[in-house]
């Protein structure tokens, strides 16, 4: 069932896949992958985050209902559910997938030089004596 659906993402989901996959935020990022009974939208493994992405079609009573349940099973297993609204990633994909980036305390894209420098280590010239 998974599989059939990585092959069906809607628009926002392509879009924010596209922002969230090959390691962008440093982590494995899945996407439709399956959790107990239930296919997630995006997962983050190492940080059992799951991501949803809610249209329209969530808004129905039973939707909201079937959401419900599946959050509590996925709390109740230790994951945190993540809920994006469609349109906001129609909006702005690049800010949702910065915003991911943050709660999951990941850089969006990692440093290609290393590490920034320490504090006084981008200076040019050693301090001076009256400095110290």
């Amino acid at each position: 069932m998974a599989r059939r659906q990585r092959r069906k993402l809607s628009l926002p989901e392509v879009l924010l896949w596209q922002r969230l996959r090959r390691n962008a935020l440093g982590t494995r990022v899945r996407n439709q992958h399956p959790i107990g009974a239930y296919v997630v939208d995006f997962y983050l493994a190492a940080l059992r985050l799951v991501i949803e992405v809610d249209g329209q079609v969530h808004a129905s009573p039973a939707a909201i209902a079937h959401d419900r349940r599946k959050d509590q099973f996925l709390a109740g297993n230790g994951y945190r559910v993540l809920r994006i609204d469609a349109a906001e990633i129609l909006q702005d994909a690049d800010a949702v997938a910065s915003s991911i980036a943050s709660l999951a305390g990941l850089p969006l894209h990692q440093p290609a030089a290393g590490p920034p420098p320490r504090s006084g280590e981008d200076l040019s010239a050693p301090p001076s004596a009256d400095q110290e």
